[in-house]
């Protein structure tokens, strides 16, 4: 199974590509085991290694749940994802901080600072489009995305939280961080059961949310105001609501990814794709909450 979408496309789940699928790698329980074939082994470019099931069975030992190589030179580890992630973040973070301070929202500089975010934003989403695309990551084109995200996401939380909601900007981060925390604990304590049902869901879901918020955007074009009205009043709050469980829902999808990664010996670039799928992610999630924040200040 492998979704042609460009944004919540995760290849850990293709098996057309070469990366763990669903049926082969344990949650929480270290690599698959007994007669699952590594995918990384077979038909994979990257693969080095001659065994035709798990790349760190010693020889004889096809059962148990043999500990991945820590020191294995080229491939992912842990510490990889964790520094990309923090690297692509912490360019985000930095651009928005700049945005915020040099941009500013009063009445004289709103419309440019609004042109300026807006601008920014669309180049975000086109190199983000080009890197779900490409089969290998692009270190340079992650970071550019970032970079520009961050523009876009400074100003715009800048405008919520100087004109609509003080404060709001804060929230939405502690709220990202908070669900980032439950899922990655429920996720590691085996409440959360990454399947294929569970992605198929996912996907399904996400595009159906994807596609009737584009449909209400097209309509509030059209005919001006809240379009069809999924994005602000009541509908607004259940639809943010919604949009929050769909980020916690593809955060799991990027845990499994990178689980599978490093217990199938996925080459090291490929943590540069486990910190865009996460950064994708948490921006989603951070988005959904400034909006249902600026709806519940709006309707007090």
């Amino acid at each position: 199974m492998r979704s042609r979408n460009p944004v919540f496309s995760r290849r850990g789940f293709s098996r057309d590509n070469g990366y763990a699928g669903f049926n082969t790698a344990p949650q929480a329980g270290g690599p698959a085991v007994g007669t699952q074939a590594n995918p990384y082994a077979q038909g994979n470019p990257y693969a080095q290694n001659p065994y035709a099931q798990n790349p760190y069975a010693q020889s004889g030992t096809q059962t148990g749940a043999p500990p991945a190589p820590a020191a294995t030179a080229g491939r992912m580890t842990m510490d990889d994802v964790v520094l990309r992630t923090a690297t692509t973040l912490g360019v985000l973070v930095f651009t928005a901080a700049l945005a915020w301070a040099l941009l500013p929202v009063d009445n004289a500089h709103l419309s440019r600072s609004y042109g300026i975010g807006a601008v920014a934003g669309l180049i975000g989403m086109v190199l983000a489009f080009v890197q779900s695309f490409k089969r290998k990551a692009s270190p340079g084109l992650i970071l550019a995305y970032a970079a520009f995200e961050g523009v876009f996401l400074g100003v715009i939380s800048s405008v919520v939280d100087n004109r609509i909601a003080s404060g709001a900007a804060m929230q939405a981060v502690l709220g990202t961080m908070a669900v980032f925390a439950g899922v990655l604990v429920a996720y590691k304590a085996g409440w959360i059961r990454v399947t294929r049902r569970f992605y198929g869901f996912v996907m399904a879901a996400a595009i159906g949310f994807v596609l009737l918020m584009a449909v209400n955007l097209l309509f509030a074009v059209i005919g001006g105001g809240d379009g069809l009205g999924f994005r602000s009043g009541p509908l607004g709050i259940v639809f943010g609501i919604i949009g929050i469980i769909l980020g916690a829902c593809f955060l799991a999808l990027d845990f499994k990814q990178v689980e599978d990664g490093i217990a199938y010996g996925a080459p090291r670039e490929e943590a540069w794709l486990a910190a865009f799928g996460l950064t994708v992610t948490l921006v989603w999630i951070y988005m959904e909450f400034l909006r249902l924040i600026a709806i519940l200040n709006q309707s007090d």
